[in-house]
């Protein structure tokens, strides 16, 4: 491909037109970006990527329309993944729960267990994926410039570690009084800018109860 590869960390293909990840990229690449192509499917499970090192990942304007995560178990160490500019409807983190101590139970609790930023702006998203709370060490997630309606108290339900949520330029007239409710370390934006809120946040506000936390929402209906 004319992907460019520094030999080591380093891997480039963005803008090189290419609809499926190169067969032979190194387990030692630890920056990849691959924007700007046309990659319609990114498999999770492939058996080339057992065991990469990926800490960076960049798979934005892309052509991706679904993209199932709890398949991501070999990816121990990623930090950042970058899904902006796709066509992504169905964003799957969650699955039926089974019996305790099965092999699927085992699975899931290993899904990205180091991803801090998840950024899934510019995409056809309805609603906030299920299951962010599998992402346990999730800080920072971008949903901007999506078709998210509203927000209810289970979508960001125990993601402790959560400190920057983008909301803005959506379709959402409701967030749930309790939707930020105990994410003691989000101190650093809600951002519900652009959207259709009908109503002030008020009682959010009171609920969430932090000195640092910043809130914008202006450009709403009121």
């Amino acid at each position: 491909s004319e992907c460019q590869w520094d030999g080591q960390i380093l891997l480039n293909c963005s803008f090189t037109r290419i609809s499926t990840i190169p067969e032979d990229v190194s387990q030692t690449v630890r920056v990849a970006d691959f924007s700007y192509n046309n990659i319609k499917t990114f498999l999770c499970t492939d058996g080339r990527s057992e065991g990469w090192m990926l800490k960076h990942l960049n798979l934005s304007n892309n052509l991706i329309s679904e993209l199932f995560l709890t398949a991501c178990t070999n990816l121990p160490v990623l930090e950042t993944l970058n899904l902006n500019g796709n066509a992504i409807h169905t964003l799957t983190l969650d699955t039926p729960v089974p019996a305790p101590g099965s092999a699927t139970h085992r699975i899931v609790d290993r899904i990205l267990p180091a991803l801090k930023v998840l950024s899934v702006e510019r995409n056809n998203l309805n609603t906030v994926p299920r299951g962010l709370s599998l992402l346990q060490s999730l800080q920072t997630v971008h949903m901007s410039s999506n078709s998210i309606q509203q927000i209810d108290p289970k979508d960001f339900q125990n993601c402790s570690q959560l400190k920057d949520i983008d909301l803005r330029n959506n379709k959402i007239t409701k967030v749930h009084p309790d939707a930020f409710r105990n994410l003691n370390k989000l101190q650093v934006v809600v951002d519900l800018r652009e959207n259709s809120l009908m109503i002030p946040l008020p009682q959010i506000l009171i609920n969430l109860n932090f000195f640092q936390l910043e809130v914008y929402s202006s450009n709403n209906a009121w």
